[in-house]
């Protein structure tokens, strides 16, 4: 009895069972990832019923932004547009082994705790949840909230009815609020080290040739 007892600790020790989802207040965690204020089925005061519902698979790591220079992440798509009262069901998948977040802002607070619905995937992966847009005319912003993620590009706009206008800094879409620049001291000590360097680089090719 001892024996097969032991035995049975032993295999589920070699084979635990798969992590819990941790459910608390509209948020769903796992290992993997969260979820926030997901909602398939209630409606905003504002509609009485659904206009459509939508599918989106949305994208997100380094690669997608090769596209814009001075970027280093971004979102496969900056833009979708939906209808009012229409549910979007989306499916986010993290292309990178970096921890990335899909989140949008602006939302009704009484359906959507802090105005949000937030998708969040701690690696390489794949989430899907839904929400019910309001009927109101309106551009959201879609992001990713993580330090420096939104600033290297991982921004696009969810757009209501046509939306109200684009937001600023979208890759590809609307102009940044503060451009990268990046300016040259041009003083005569630069200028004279970039002219030895050319120099250099005419003069050294010779100078091996010669020595052959």
């Amino acid at each position: 009895m001892k024996t097969a007892l032991i035995l049975s600790l032993l295999l589920l020790a070699a084979h635990p069972a798969p992590a819990a989802m941790h459910h608390h207040a509209g948020m769903v965690m796992d290992e993997k990832g969260m979820i926030m204020n997901d909602n398939p089925d209630t409606l905003p005061r504002d509609c009485q019923k659904l206009s459509e519902t939508v599918d989106i698979t949305i994208h997100a790591g380094q690669q997608h932004a090769t596209r814009f220079n001075g970027k280093m992440f971004a979102f496969d798509q900056q833009e979708w547009h939906v209808k009012p009262c229409a549910k979007i069901n989306i499916t986010f998948i993290n292309d990178d082994q970096i921890r990335h977040q899909l989140m949008i802002h602006g939302l009704p607070g009484y359906l959507y705790p802090e105005g949000m619905f937030h998708l969040e995937l701690n690696g390489a992966g794949e989430l899907k949840a839904s929400l019910i847009m309001p009927s109101q005319k309106k551009t959201y912003l879609v992001h990713c909230e993580l330090p420096q993620h939104a600033e290297k590009g991982m921004k696009a706009q969810l757009k209501v009815d046509g939306g109200d206008g684009d937001l600023p800094s979208i890759p590809g879409i609307s102009a940044a609020v503060k451009a990268d620049s990046y300016p040259v001291d041009w003083t005569r000590t630069n200028v004279g080290i970039l002219l030895l360097c050319a120099l250099a680089g005419i003069a050294v090719p010779f100078f091996i040739l010669k020595l052959k």
